[in-house]
């Protein structure tokens, strides 16, 4: 899964690399982010990309924890995520991921994960608009997860699904309704990931 990440890049850079205008009213840098916090996604509208604010998390309508990750391998088959599967999809910005590596003597360490010859990439994200607790209509995302990578293994058995930039193109496309091709890009990480203590 991916419980904890951080986007520690100016905003300016940001629309910069994804090429996106600003709808997003308070943008900071975190070198932290944590679940049901308002962070940065990319939407399209037409054949333009935004950057939005979201709470991280859909609402969980079986218990009270919000759904923060969805899994690829069934996104088509999950009620809760198919139609945003073909209709809500979205770029989560990242500079990194955290994970806990668990020692031989059951203590964990956090590692800082980020990828090779990008300060910031792109994860598979799904997005919807909803109510939060005090009615007003904002939007809300989760983050997709694929089986770790040879490299992640070592420390977790998912990953988040992480876009090049050919496939950022093609997931973004709200024209493209072609699922078993859209699913086909959410797979493991194929390059050099560093870990950071």
């Amino acid at each position: 899964m991916c419980g904890r990440y951080q986007l520690d890049y100016e905003f300016e850079q940001l629309m910069f690399r994804f090429n996106a205008y600003n709808h997003y009213i308070g943008y900071g840098t975190k070198y932290e982010i944590f679940p049901t916090d308002m962070v940065a996604i990319v939407t399209r509208e037409g054949n333009q990309n935004f950057i939005d604010s979201a709470k991280w998390g859909l609402d969980n309508y079986y218990d009270k924890r919000p759904l923060i990750n969805a899994r690829s391998e069934t996104i088509d088959e999950k009620k809760t995520f198919r139609s945003l599967f073909a209709n809500g999809r979205c770029i989560i910005p990242a500079t990194g991921f955290f994970e806990w590596q668990k020692s031989s003597d059951n203590t964990k360490t956090k590692m800082l994960i980020s990828v090779e010859d990008a300060p910031v990439f792109g994860m598979a994200g799904l997005y919807k608009i909803e109510p939060d607790a005090s009615g007003n209509i904002i939007k809300k995302c989760t983050i997709i997860t694929t089986s770790a990578n040879q490299q992640m293994s070592e420390i977790h058995d998912r990953m988040p699904v992480i876009l090049n930039h050919d496939a950022e193109n093609i997931w973004m496309d709200n024209s493209i309704n072609d699922l078993l091709m859209l699913k086909d890009f959410l797979k493991p990480y194929s390059n050099h990931l560093f870990f950071h203590r």
